[in-house]
């Protein structure tokens, strides 16, 4: 798997694919913020969004993912579908415990362009299968999420975007409601940065809210490397986490 996935990249950086990228814009990505993007994958291409993810949970407990993959693929211009498989460690007073987490499945659908002072618009919908990874990762019941994700053009080399949504986490019916809010900046033609604040309320406990930022660099229109990190602003929120990603679309079909 892991030639496949290098042999693609060597493909896409030796422009193979440069023909039909040239009459797309640059690749966007649902990474590395916790912001989904309202923009939907072309038609006809794989997109892949990998990385790995190291995160202080307290004094005594850390997890570090390797890696998280968030593969789509588009169907029509309004219309694509979505599968997250994710490869975790988890380590809590000295013990560790590695395994695939469930599975999840789901699909991205546009529904509003921008227009004036109304944003950019999708909706993401999501479904995490309860046996679908390793054993002791498995949960009793499936697990649900969605998202309103939307974005304004502030400038030319500003945006604001933001979702809002809920998830559910398999173990228990109490749902998770979701915020985000991040601004995004193009420091250069192929660089950008941005800097975020989001966060999970949850019924009959305190609010955990956190804030983040990163950079993203575009190789070429196809590929993109990225960089971030973030820490809690509340008692119940994660210490803190340092993230890398690499993200490449590639065309399949007609």
């Amino acid at each position: 798997m892991r030639r496949i996935i290098f042999l693609l990249i060597a493909l896409d950086l030796c422009g193979i694919h440069g023909i039909n990228a040239q009459n797309l814009p640059p690749i966007q990505l649902d990474r590395p913020d916790q912001t989904e993007c309202p923009f939907i994958t072309p038609v006809h291409y794989i997109q892949m969004e990998n990385g790995v993810n190291l995160e202080n949970i307290n004094k005594e407990s850390r997890s570090f993912v390797y890696p998280t993959s968030l593969i789509k693929y588009g169907i029509n211009e309004k219309f694509e579908l979505r599968f997250i498989a994710e490869y975790i460690t988890l380590q809590n007073a000295g013990k560790n415990q590695s395994g695939l987490t469930p599975v999840t499945v789901g699909f991205k659908t546009a529904l509003m362009e921008e227009k004036g002072i109304l944003p950019k618009t999708s909706f993401i919908g999501h479904i995490t299968t309860s046996k679908a990874g390793s054993k002791d990762f498995q949960t009793p019941y499936l697990a649900p999420s969605f998202r309103f994700t939307m974005q304004h053009t502030v400038s030319k080399k500003m945006v604001l975007a933001y979702n809002l949504g809920a998830e559910w986490n398999g173990i228990d019916p109490d749902e998770n409601y979701i915020y985000t809010l991040t601004t995004g900046f193009s420091l250069t033609e192929r660089l950008g940065c941005y800097t975020e604040l989001y966060g999970f309320i949850r019924p009959y406990m305190n609010p955990d809210h956190r804030c983040d930022g990163g950079f993203t660099y575009l190789v070429n229109h196809n590929f993109m490397m990225d960089i971030s990190g973030g820490f809690g602003l509340t008692e119940n929120a994660p210490q803190n986490y340092i993230s890398l990603g690499l993200s490449y679309r590639f065309k399949v079909g007609k």
